[in-house]
C-alpha cells in the first residue's frame, strides 16, 4: 500500500498539477491538506474516473483536508477531538478497508506564527489535542499512519539554513518539543527510518527564489504506529513536483507498506 501525502495549496486552483501527479503514481491512499474549499467544491469527478473514494473535511478559503482512497474508507471522523469550539478543517481520519485495514489520518497541524500571538498558543493546544488522541488509537494496536502537513521542523538538519527559522514557529523549542513527544508515544518517523539522507526537504517557499537555491525545510511528516513502521518497506519524497509549472510550495511523501 502506497500512502501519499500532500498539501496542495488549494485544490482548484492546482488541480491540473495535482490531478497530473495522481495520473502518473496513482497511489494506493492519498491524503490531502489546505483545500482551501468547502466539500461541495471539492473537484471529486477527476479522482473519481481513476477510481478513488474520497472523504472531505472543507474550510472555505482556508485550511481543508481530505483522504482519497482505491479501496472504501470507513470509521470517519471529521475534526481533532479534544475542543468541540474549533471550527478549523484540519484533520480527518479514517480506516482504509482491505485484507490489512489501516486507519489513515490526514493532518494540517497549525503554523502558529508570529511567536507570541493565540495562533502559537493554539498551535501548542492542537498538538496536545494530536498527542492525546494519538495516545488512544495507539491503544488499538493496529496499522496506523498520521501523516501530513506538520508544520514543524524537528532538528536543524531538516532546514538548509537553520538560522533563517530561529523566530518561526515551526522551529520553536516548544514546537519541536512537541512533535518529539508525539513519537515518544511510540510512533516512528517514517522518512528516518527508511532513508534519513539529509537534505531531504518538502517544502520551498515561492519567494526570494527558493526552490532554485534548495532553500528548504523538512515540515511533512509521516509518523506509523509499531504494526504499520513493521510493515515499512520505503519512503521516497517527489521534490521534482516542486518544479513544475503552477506547483504547491509543498511536495507529495509517499510512504510504501507491505499490507
Amino acid at each position: 500500500m502506497r500512502i501519499a501525502t500532500w498539501n496542495v495549496n488549494s485544490i482548484n486552483a492546482r488541480l491540473e498539477t495535482v490531478r497530473r501527479w495522481f495520473e502518473q503514481e496513482l497511489p494506493d491512499v492519498a491524503c490531502l491538506q489546505e483545500l482551501k474549499c468547502v466539500d461541495e467544491k471539492f473537484p471529486a469527478e477527476p479522482f473519481e474516473r481513476l477510481g478513488y473514494n474520497i472523504k472531505v473535511f472543507g474550510q472555505k478559503t482556508y485550511n481543508g483536508v481530505a483522504i482519497l482512497s482505491k479501496t472504501p474508507l470507513e470509521d470517519v471522523r471529521r475534526g481533532l477531538p479534544g475542543d468541540e469550539a474549533d471550527e478549523q478543517a484540519r484533520y480527518i481520519e479514517a480506516v482504509v478497508s482491505g485484507p490489512t485495514p489501516v486507519r489513515v489520518a490526514s493532518i494540517y497541524l497549525p503554523n502558529g506564527n508570529p511567536i507570541g500571538t493565540e495562533k502559537f498558543a493554539y498551535k501548542l493546544a492542537w498538538m496536545d489535542r494530536l498527542n492525546a488522541h494519538a495516545r488512544e488509537l495507539l491503544a488499538l494496536e493496529e496499522p496506523l499512519a498520521l501523516v501530513g502537513d506538520y508544520n514543524v521542523i524537528p532538528e536543524p538538519r531538516d532546514a538548509e539554513h537553520p538560522a533563517n527559522w530561529t523566530g518561526d514557529a515551526l522551529f520553536q523549542p516548544e514546537s519541536r518539543a512537541a512533535f518529539r513527544a508525539l513519537k515518544w508515544l511510540g510512533l516512528t518517523d517514517a522518512y528516518l527510518e527508511a532513508d534519513g539522507a539529509p537534505g531531504a526537504y518538502t517544502f520551498w517557499d515561492y519567494q526570494a527564489g527558493a526552490w532554485q537555491r534548495n532553500n528548504g525545510i523538512r515540515i511533512d511528516h509521516a509518523l506509523l504506529s509499531p504494526q504499520a513502521a513493521d510493515r515499512l518497506v520505503g519512503v521516497a519524497i517527489h521534490r521534482d513536483v516542486r518544479g513544475w509549472e503552477k506547483p504547491s510550495d509543498h511536495v507529495p511523501l509517499v510512504v510504501e507498506l507491505d499490507v
